[in-house]
């Protein structure tokens, strides 16, 4: 694969990819590199060009450095093409063709090829030239109007979820395409793929005509769905089923709520779901909550305590699960590096990478050497600025 991505959602399909034993080629702008390099909430790793950002999702690929404005960096770059499964690419529309980089150059290079472009709304339509964040793409797509309280809404997710589904998108668009081993141009909507996520909240405004609105922690398909304050943190149950609701109620002290009219039916339930998050938490306020989740638990009710990212991070749960990769001593950032991985096992383990992230242009040598590409004219295209 030759991966041309910026910053996340190309880079993260590759990173997935990368995973599953493809060989990830990276093709980055001399001396700058992928802008992730400088991104980050270590600002030491961002003055190496090795920046947390990047780090996080470039593990056991390979980097060269190739300027694809200079007529000798495309003669560089065809030459990989060549022998290349994948070419991944996440510029705004427009830009391969004026590098003369697009999908018919590239197909007459390599017939087989596998070109997938990822944008903010697609190559084609009335928004393909708009620049496309994060941000941008949860406001259009309407998740943030359905996010967080009434009152409070529109509200970002608080991590880039369209980067990364739109990455998520492409690594199986691209599974899909080398299974049918001829050549495909894959072309992925950022919008579109957060909206494929969004299904049931889509389907119940075309379907049944509920205009979606925001329900902060509650579940608005059942009650009691929802955070609860236990006594000392909060708690997410979720008996869902009219066996948990039961089982919960009783295991509370609460029977008496099973026979209250307000409280029959699910329906029942979530029409009165405030005045029954307040029965509940009176009821539950002399318990701990890591306490009622595994009791809930063992009973055969959802529960789980609300915990933050270091403590789930450094649980058993996660921390022997293979899910974490740690590298020691990486070069470019002379320390211990420990990266997250995929949430998948294959034959029960998970799988990994052999080498950490890259540092700008590292692979140069290797990669344009076993194109037959001499070191004197490597010397000569770095020189002058090609590589």
């Amino acid at each position: 694969m030759l991966d041309l991505t910026n910053v996340l959602a190309g880079p993260f399909c590759c990173h997935q990819l990368t995973h599953f034993g493809a060989e990830v080629i990276k093709i980055e702008p001399p001396e700058r590199g992928d802008l992730a390099r400088q991104l980050g909430a270590d600002n030491d790793l961002n003055s190496k060009n090795m920046g947390a950002s990047f780090l996080a999702q470039n593990a056991g690929k390979k980097s060269v450095s190739i300027n694809l404005k200079d007529i000798r960096g495309k003669e560089l770059f065809f030459k990989l093409v060549e022998t290349a499964d994948v070419v991944v690419e996440n510029f705004r529309p427009g830009v391969m063709d004026r590098l003369g980089l697009d999908w018919e150059n590239l197909r007459n290079k390599n017939n087989k090829l596998v070109y997938c472009a990822i944008s903010g709304f697609g190559q084609n339509g009335p928004w393909s030239n708009k620049p496309a964040y994060d941000q941008i793409v949860q406001g259009l797509s309407g998740l943030m109007s359905i996010n967080g309280v009434d009152g409070e809404a529109p509200m970002r997710v608080g991590y880039p979820l369209a980067d990364t589904i739109g990455g998520l998108t492409a690594a199986f668009a691209i599974c899909a395409a080398l299974n049918k081993k001829t050549a495909s141009y894959i072309d992925v909507s950022m919008l579109e793929s957060l909206l494929a996520t969004m299904g049931w909240v889509i389907s119940n405004w075309l379907i049944a005509g509920e205009v979606p609105k925001p329900h902060g922690n509650e579940n608005p398909t059942s009650a009691p769905s929802g955070t609860f304050q236990a006594q000392d943190a909060k708690i997410n149950i979720a008996a869902n089923k009219e066996e948990q609701w039961k089982i919960f109620a009783n295991y509370i002290g609460r029977d008496d709520l099973l026979n209250d009219v307000k409280y029959l039916t699910r329906e029942d339930r979530k029409k009165n779901r405030e005045a029954l998050k307040m029965d509940i938490e009176s009821a539950i306020s002399m318990f701990k909550a890591s306490d009622l989740a595994e009791a809930l638990t063992l009973r055969g009710v959802p529960a789980g305590v609300i915990m933050e990212l270091p403590d789930i991070l450094n649980h058993p749960v996660i921390a022997d699960s293979g899910f974490l990769t740690e590298f020691e001593n990486v070069s470019g950032i002379d320390r211990n590096l420990k990266i997250v991985s995929t949430g998948v096992k294959i034959n029960s383990m998970a799988p990994s990478v052999e080498t950490p992230p890259p540092e700008l242009g590292q692979d140069n040598l290797e990669v344009f050497g076993a194109l037959g590409i001499d070191l004197p004219l490597l010397h000569k295209l770095k020189k002058s600025g090609v590589i």
